[in-house]
């Protein structure tokens, strides 16, 4: 499989300072001071809150800390509830992470990251019609996101609906040329990369990256799909979407390439 559920994360970091304390000062030879106000009570303005302390134990991946941490903020937030999902999710709780989901989208209708979420378990579940369903329902909140629409061409293409997957790719692609490589950004969602097809879907990301012009990305992921046995070369070949690589030289020597699977 490719594995990936990408944790994509808002996270404010204090990391070295999870317990929310202020450190004393630091003197010019590097000696911490005395705090001067010591004994005084801790100004409630510089604590950190039970999310922001939840975010830091979700970047040291230690999630079953997170979860805890967010279950002791309010009980009526969203965010919380979804991020707390997203905690037992990385523990592959899935019935529980799934709980806290429909919890999110209760207290917000209209928590697309939820929503998506929630598609996500479903997907991981091998459900593919339940998580395009909510992928769908997902991107009738939020039309733009490119997160989304990848997610739901990868569980098009896990049901072999490859023609819908690659259009799909391709929007998703047109609004975000990073979509597909980036491991970290904001937003309180998941995606998913777990493809069977591992050879497959690198070719059809590979035609996703010729057809946007993106001639690097497009040549490592035909690399990738030859080492993972891709046997069609004609489809190299004769698709339109690759006719601009066919004097390319790395195309060619590729092409030429004795094939070794990996």
């Amino acid at each position: 499989m490719v594995s990936g559920l990408l944790y994509v994360f808002v996270t404010a970091l204090v990391a070295q300072n999870p317990a929310g304390q202020n450190p004393p000062a630091q003197t010019e030879n590097g000696f911490r001071a005395a705090s001067p106000t010591k004994g005084a009570p801790p100004d409630p303005s510089k604590a950190l809150t039970p999310e922001m302390r939840g975010d830091i134990y979700m970047a040291r991946k230690m999630y079953r800390e997170a979860a805890e941490t967010y279950l002791t903020g309010p009980r009526d937030s969203a965010v919380l509830a979804n991020k707390t999902g997203i905690a037992y999710h990385q523990m592959l709780e899935l019935d529980t992470a799934r709980k806290y989901y429909q919890r999110a989208m209760k207290l917000d209708p209209h928590y697309a990251e939820a929503v998506n979420n929630l598609g996500t378990v479903y997907y991981a579940r091998k459900s593919y019609r339940r998580a395009i369903l909510e992928y769908k329902r997902a991107l009738r909140i939020q039309p733009q996101s490119a997160s989304i629409l990848s997610n739901l061409g990868t569980a098009y293409f896990a049901r072999r609906n490859y023609k819908e997957a690659s259009a799909l790719y391709q929007q998703a692609l047109a609004l975000d040329p990073e979509v597909f490589e980036r491991r970290s950004s904001q937003g309180v969602l998941l995606q998913d990369r777990s493809v069977e097809e591992r050879a497959k879907y690198h070719f059809y990301m590979a035609k996703t990256y010729a057809k946007a012009g993106q001639t690097e990305r497009a040549l490592l992921y035909i690399r990738k799909s030859l080492e993972e046995g891709f046997k069609d070369r004609e489809k190299y070949q004769k698709d339109p979407d690759f006719a601009g690589l066919q004097n390319n030289p790395e195309f060619k020597l590729l092409m030429a390439m004795e094939q070794k699977v990996l």
